[in-house]
């Protein structure tokens, strides 16, 4: 039994942040009823696919079960009323507003269940300028200001790698609701949630943007310590145009990697301010442009070093930390799935099976 065994999930979301949150919950033991549209979950139809599933939809709903239901008819909204009775949290992902014209707001759910824990997930919350203005996760960054620092020596912001205020908002969701759950039992009372990706990610630059939340200038990554100003807080190119990082600026490994390079002469650079690490920068640019990606690896082995080769994805999950960590687990189907961050030590987990979207619709 996994530690939310006993709670019941309605989820209503689709894409990413609500389906993150909820197969967090069904990884550890929640029961929940993903209620789909006729079509079912965008999602299912994105690839690549394996064992029949997306992959994508296949890890972020395994565990669920799966209903399909037309929420504009009379006879979807009464069964998603009669599943809302006997529930403990209820999430959906629609634009402020949907619920309610629907007749299944907050105020109406919890007149059928007192003690529901009700979350709703969009990107810019209930209220405000922004509520009713259509975005996905790249749009929230460029207004939540984190789009203008994911930039590189051109100045130029590009693409991110990551969906961080999807997954700023389904983690925030999820702590909330656990916190919501934890509060009932005290009080018996449910609660609402109105969790926005926008304000799920904003104190996520609480250690990049010091100078613009105390109401100054905003940060240039060029003279930011951890976006690009910092010879030690680096991404180099190699020989073989690959690259490696190095990860930590204290001053403990700048001087093992000086003393290393014979160049420890250059050490009062990293102690400088950054954006004024210019000649140390220079000078592990041409140094590392010396050896391939891979000669690197192994000169850096012995040295206490905040270093890292940049892995592709294949790379890093073919790492033998992955598998010693079990963090890539394959089923009897051949289907693949990462593993949830969240484990207890001596429960031992499995991933739960991916829903069918049902036949025979409501």
């Amino acid at each position: 039994m996994g530690k939310l065994s006993g709670i019941t999930v309605i989820d209503l979301t689709q894409f990413l942040p609500g389906p993150m949150m909820t197969v967090m919950m069904a990884d550890h033991g929640a029961r929940v009823i993903k209620i789909e549209p006729l079509a079912g979950d965008p999602a299912r139809d994105q690839g690549p696919f394996e064992a029949g599933h997306s992959v994508w939809f296949a890890n972020c709903n395994r565990g669920k079960e799966s209903r399909a239901l037309d929420l504009k008819s009379d006879a979807g909204r009464e069964a998603l009323a009669d599943l809302c009775r006997e529930a403990d949290v209820f999430v959906e992902g629609f634009r402020p507003g949907v619920m309610a014209r629907l007749g299944l707001d907050y105020e109406a759910v919890r007149a059928l269940n007192p003690g529901i824990v009700y979350c709703s997930i969009t990107a810019f919350g209930q209220d405000g300028a922004l509520a009713q203005h259509p975005a996905h996760d790249m749009a929230v960054q460029a207004l939540a200001g984190f789009l203008a620092v994911n930039d590189g020596p051109d100045g130029v912001p590009v693409v991110p790698g990551v969906a961080s205020s999807d997954m700023a908002a389904g983690l925030t969701a999820l702590s909330a609701v656990l916190m919501a759950l934890l509060g009932r039992e005290r009080s018996g009372e449910g609660a609402y949630i109105d969790c926005a990706m926008f304000d799920s990610l904003l104190p996520w630059c609480a250690h990049t943007a010091g100078s613009a939340i105390a109401g100054g200038e905003s940060p240039r990554s060029a003279s930011q310590r951890s976006l690009g100003g910092a010879a030690f807080y680096q991404v180099y190119r190699t020989a073989d145009g690959r690259h490696i990082a190095l990860g930590g600026r204290e001053i403990k490994f700048a001087k093992v990697l000086l003393a290393a390079l014979g160049r420890e002469d250059l050490l009062p650079y990293a102690e400088a301010p950054a954006g004024e690490q210019e000649p140390l920068i220079a000078f592990l640019c041409e140094t590392f442009a010396g050896k391939t990606r891979d000669e690197w690896v192994e000169w850096f082995a012995d040295k206490d070093v905040a270093f890292a080769p940049v892995l592709d994805f294949r790379e890093a999950l073919d790492q033998p930390h992955i598998a010693e960590r079990g963090l890539l687990v394959e089923t009897d189907e051949g289907a693949h799935h990462i593993a949830p961050p969240i484990r207890f030590a001596g429960e031992r987990w499995e991933p739960g099976a991916v829903p069918e979207l049902p036949s025979t619709p409501r």
